[in-house]
């Protein structure tokens, strides 16, 4: 009961007494999950789901989660509602927080997302909860670091976990899933090392954040522009690409948004050889795993031989887990 109400925009936000409550229910739901045994904590309660992108795993992550806890919810586009027209968070947030239980928004544009959500939050009688915006991406966050419990145990004091820029060929990615990653995982004792070019830096005051976050959970983190560097000796990789927005300032990119895609593509294509593959996956350690948000960039991010290994891929395991931490922060704050 005390979490029922609490916004989930971040894991920032809450503190670790409350994540280690999200977790022991996370893995408890996905032990009933697996037992099929029903758990109707939310019968008959709705969620308003608003995508300004679409979506698969936290689409449907959130979509099945609901249904499985006994409510429903709404698959909302900016086309179904008069967001088009105008309307503005406060009321929006407003109007949905008074038919339903909660509010879950993506909004992943750079200078406006985070902004969005915390609008909502500000104005909304229920629960807001981020499905990603521009700045973080908490429900990843939660299966990523469930995920390595699972595979790597409870105590993760001193474990060495690689979050690196790779190569992609699609659109530029938010920074939010890295940035999300390097302020949670210190928190549990990680010893984080980020790989990126020099073009492609995480935001400033995220990075400086997740310092303080090391320092208090005991963790480490450090940042390198060389790739190979990186993977040696990590017992988990993440290769990850994401877009140059840490690199300008908001107010600059938004008044200069086409100059700045122009020079974030210029820049992606100095940089083609930032691939995990089967030579750098033998720099890490014997028994890595490898870990991703997906969709992955096959070939260019990550290579299906080691995307496909069994042995060394829990990609799949992560995205499940996207399920059962998002049934867990649903049923407390619902």
């Amino acid at each position: 009961m005390e979490l029922k109400g609490k916004h989930f925009l971040t894991e920032d936000n809450w503190t670790k007494a409350e994540l280690d409550i999200v977790f022991e229910t996370a893995f408890d739901l996905k032990k009933k999950f697996y037992a099929d045994e029903p758990t109707l904590w939310l019968q008959h309660k709705t969620l308003f789901m608003m995508f300004f992108e679409q979506s698969t795993r936290t689409r449907n992550s959130m979509e099945a989660g609901m249904t499985q806890l006994g409510g429903h919810a709404h698959d909302l586009t900016p086309d179904k509602m008069q967001i088009t027209h105008g309307e503005v968070a406060k009321d929006t947030a407003i109007i949905l927080s008074r038919m339903g239980h909660g509010i879950a928004c993506r909004n992943c544009f750079y200078g406006i997302g985070n902004k969005y959500l915390n609008e909502l939050a500000q104005y909304s009688r229920k629960p807001v909860m981020s499905l990603q915006d521009d700045v973080y991406h908490p429900f990843q966050g939660l299966a990523d670091l469930m995920t390595i419990f699972e595979h790597l145990g409870r105590n993760t004091k001193g474990l060495k976990v690689t979050i690196s820029w790779a190569y992609a060929t699609t659109h530029s990615k938010p920074l939010s899933v890295p940035q999300t990653q390097i302020l949670l995982f210190p928190r549990y004792g990680i010893d984080v090392t980020v790989a990126h070019p020099k073009e492609f830096p995480l935001s400033k005051n995220i990075v400086e954040k997740a310092k303080k976050n090391a320092v208090e959970g005991s963790g480490s983190i450090r940042f390198t522009n060389d790739m190979d560097e990186a993977f040696e000796g990590a017992q988990i990789v993440v290769p990850k690409n994401w877009g140059g927005f840490g690199f300008y300032d908001e107010e600059y990119y938004l008044s200069h948004e086409d100059e700045c895609k122009m020079e974030m593509k210029s820049n992606l294509e100095k940089h083609k050889s930032w691939i995990c593959d089967d030579k750098r996956i033998k720099l890490a350690n014997k028994n890595v795993k490898l870990m991703h948000a997906l969709p992955a960039d096959r070939g260019n991010e990550v290579t299906d031989e080691i995307l496909d290994d069994p042995n060394i891929s829990i990609v799949f395991d992560e995205a499940e887990n996207r399920l059962h931490t998002a049934k867990a922060i649903m049923g407390l704050t619902m």
